[in-house]
């Protein structure tokens, strides 16, 4: 790769909020000493920021953030005018901060992910790295269940023949360079997780160790995580449309044998019930059907959606301070 010079960066940390009423001050003390830290080494520059993106919070969360944005400049808020999902929160967040920032950082507010991680990824982009990925060493800390599911999504993604980085969410660094470059992709139906690597940019990837949750529960619902699964299959690949194509052809010869072997039995006149090969074949035929038909219909109802260009978020307000004797913008 080669080497770029670089000046010092603004910094923005975007972070998506949905019902984080009982962490989120934690968070932005936390975040707030830590940007406080990166300004006295001379990492990033003093107008780098901490954005707080609300996702149609039903709590008291994006009244705390007013809060927390009227007593400090160094923190904005995104307030968008109803959930529109962890995706779309990230992306209006990436955004708005790209009008400002040199490099923008996505983390999500439980605290979960290392923030020290921080200094190694402003290394890497001052080494000249577009995009750096936030991977976890390691799924010690969740539940066998979703440990097992986690491995096999992965797993599976690979071999659809997606770009999606094992272990990684939603932690990563943004150069301003990448962020106007996916400000160009329109898709409704966003997997930003498997979007950004195909972009092409040099990257590279940082290790970090999650950490226990600070206060609250997570966020993330089983039908949630089957969702962005689902999403992440159906956006980055077209695979399962050419093996349930291969699967129906494999089926067609299994029922042109089925047929030989009927017509045989006919001819040498063996009185084969048949009821029991009958029942089987009906059901597996149609348990193969109603699968391919679901398949294709998640495929239809993207290119539905897709066809409606309906706007993936609506800012409500943003709160974002210029300086210390300038009061609260919002717009």
């Amino acid at each position: 790769m080669t080497e770029i010079k670089r000046e010092i960066p603004v910094l923005y940390l975007v972070v998506p909020c949905y019902n984080e009423e009982e962490v989120v001050e934690k968070t932005a003390a936390v975040m707030r000493e830590k940007l406080s830290r990166l300004e006295r080494e001379n990492k990033i520059a003093k107008a780098s920021k901490i954005m707080f993106v609300n996702d149609g919070s039903k709590d008291a969360t994006l009244r705390l953030l007013h809060g927390i944005a009227a007593g400090d400049k160094k923190f904005s808020v995104v307030s968008l005018s109803g959930n529109y999902g962890h995706q779309s929160a990230i992306l209006a967040g990436m955004m708005t901060a790209r009008k400002y920032a040199d490099a923008v950082v996505t983390i999500d507010a439980d605290l979960q992910q290392d923030i020290e991680a921080l200094d190694l990824f402003l290394q890497s982009y001052m080494e000249g790295c577009e995009v750096v990925y936030g991977v976890r060493n390691d799924r010690h800390s969740d539940g066998i269940f979703k440990k097992v599911t986690a491995t096999a999504y992965y797993r599976l993604m690979h071999m659809l023949g997606s770009t999606v980085m094992t272990n990684h969410a939603d932690y990563r660094l943004m150069s301003k360079k990448a962020l106007d470059a996916l400000s160009e992709y329109r898709e409704t139906n966003l997997f930003l997780r498997g979007l950004i690597p195909t972009m092409g940019f040099p990257s590279d990837v940082v290790y970090f160790d999650v950490k226990a949750r600070e206060a609250g529960h997570s966020k993330y619902t089983l039908s949630k995580m089957l969702t962005l699964a689902m999403d992440g299959i159906t956006s980055m690949s077209v695979r399962p449309l050419r093996l349930i194509g291969g699967l129906g052809f494999l089926m067609f010869l299994f029922s042109v044998a089925m047929c030989v072997i009927s017509l045989v039995d006919w001819v040498m006149g063996n009185n084969v019930p048949g009821y029991t090969t009958t029942l089987i074949v009906s059901l597996i035929i149609g348990g193969i059907t109603l699968l391919s038909l679901g398949i294709i219909g998640e495929y239809v109802g993207k290119i539905y959606m897709e066809t409606k260009h309906r706007p993936r978020y609506i800012i409500d307000t943003l709160v974002w301070r210029e300086g210390e004797d300038k009061a609260g913008e919002e717009q």
